[in-house]
């Protein structure tokens, strides 16, 4: 991976792009399958999650061999499985308007592009992190909406000052019930797909504690997705909050 001497955050924003594969080599990717193994609570589980270029995506689990749609969202709405009653329930507008508006973060994340989604970046400095001096850029996004009112959505990120690749996240949970709790996303191990790079192990920590591992074994880039696979199923209950 090459590296220069950075000064902004916008060169290590593009030194980070050039890195993984390329805006160009990105532009390609239609569609991305990924198939691994998640980790919570001592409970493994195997997940299969395909993103696409337009922002639709679904996270299917495999819990005791049968199929829980975790997330979805279809282009407009957003939509889940309950885990008690086994139904899928679109959820509020709200939620779905918060899912459309960072839809195009998945593929492969919220740095591409990001000057067009009307995103901000700036350079806050080095720090270590973990043993690792890293550059920290804050990531300025489009507002939230929480119960009507817009408020910042901000994320912090630290990036490898010797590979330019991020290996951690930071935010502060806007709603749901963790609400005001710091989730950390942890990166590592990135690895090579038909010339593009990107993480194969994510730890997710909330106030510090591990809440979710995630082990990538397989990505599948355009392939052939059934479209069907989106949508809401025909008979849902609608979420209350």
């Amino acid at each position: 991976m090459p590296t220069l001497n950075a000064q902004t955050a916008e060169e290590i924003i593009e030194i980070y792009i050039e890195n993984i594969g390329g805006q160009k080599a990105w532009s390609k990717i239609e569609s991305m399958k990924v198939i691994g193994v998640g980790r919570q609570q001592d409970v493994d589980y195997p997940f299969v999650a395909t993103y696409m270029k337009d922002g639709r995506r679904i996270v299917d689990i495999n819990l005791q061999g049968n199929s829980f749609i975790f997330d979805a969202f279809d282009g407009e709405s957003a939509w889940a499985m309950n885990f008690n009653t086994q139904n899928a329930e679109a959820l509020d507008a709200e939620t779905s308007l918060n899912t459309k508006n960072s839809a195009n973060d998945y593929l492969p994340d919220a740095f591409m592009n990001y000057k067009e989604k009307g995103y901000k970046v700036e350079l806050l400095g080095k720090e270590v992190f973990e043993g690792t001096e890293c550059f920290k850029i804050k990531l300025t996004k489009i507002p939230v909406l929480v119960d009507g009112i817009e408020e910042e959505n901000i994320e912090t990120y630290y990036f490898d000052t010797e590979n330019y690749v991020p290996i951690a996240m930071e935010s502060i949970i806007k709603y749901g019930q963790g609400k005001g709790a710091t989730m950390q996303m942890l990166l590592s191990d990135y690895q090579e797909v038909d010339g593009l790079y990107i993480s194969f192990s994510q730890i997710q920590k909330f106030n510090g504690q591990i809440g979710l591992e995630l082990t990538t074994k397989t990505i599948e880039f355009n392939t052939e997705v059934d479209n069907n696979i989106f949508k809401i199923p025909e008979e849902i209950e609608t979420k209350k909050n």
